[in-house]
């Protein structure tokens, strides 16, 4: 494939109703009058996500394709991403040249991240309606991830999450890697999405965006025994 027609190809991940379809939907409400956009999502038996996205109207329905991964999800983006691939590939090829292609996996648990040969940068999505303690749990996309999102941030006082300290235990787990807090009826914190997006399409244009492997695993630890 020629590089002209090579896009920007983001990451959406985290566990199940954590609000990756939400979230990408935002996005391409607010990126697709100035960005040229494509859609890979993907469910184990269904079309669910994409279908919904298409119903959504964020972008031309051809814009959007969905993998049906016939496995665990995270087979598909992280072990075996031919089917995943072949479909980014096929948006860039139509609608050559797209700027960013947004893959969002099937909802998982802590231990999925995308293969670094299936994207160029990867966000990590977790709410609160999940606990306030997920994030203290630790796993290589809260800990690694290019972004950790706190999602659904106006759900905190119903759920009796302290979101502060959600964020803090989450910036904490990240050793300075950033995160975001994040509501859809905020538009700054959309915002700031938006501009995160933006600053990886540069850094891809520009050469300089390295895709970093989060890894299946956690950094640990054994002690040795006496």
């Amino acid at each position: 494939m020629p590089e002209s027609t090579r896009a920007l190809r983001l990451g959406v991940c985290g566990p199940v109703g954590t609000g990756k379809s939400s979230l990408i939907a935002t996005l391409c409400r607010g990126l697709a009058g100035e960005l040229r956009l494509g859609v890979v999502t993907n469910d184990i038996y269904t079309d669910e996500d994409a279908r919904f996205l298409r119903s959504a109207g964020v972008l031309p329905e051809e814009r959007i394709i969905g993998v049906e991964t016939g496995a665990c999800p995270h087979t598909a983006i992280r072990d075996d991403v031919t089917a995943n691939l072949l479909a980014v590939e096929d948006l860039e090829q139509r609608f050559a040249p797209l700027d960013v292609v947004l893959v969002e996996s099937g909802g998982d648990n802590l231990t999925a991240t995308f293969s670094p040969a299936l994207v160029d940068a990867q966000l990590f999505v977790l709410d609160v309606a999940g606990g306030g303690d997920v994030a203290r749990k630790g796993g290589p996309g809260i800990e690694r991830a290019d972004l950790l999102v706190v999602n659904k941030t106006d759900l905190a006082p119903y759920v009796g999450v302290d979101l502060a300290r959600m964020v803090h235990d989450a910036e904490h787990a990240r050793s300075g890697r950033p995160v975001l807090a994040l509501s859809r009826a905020d538009a700054g914190s959309v915002a700031t999405l938006a501009s995160w997006v933006r600053g990886r399409l540069e850094a891809f244009r520009s050469g300089t965006l390295v895709p970093a492997d989060p890894g299946p695993m956690a950094a640990h630890a054994h002690p040795h025994s006496h």
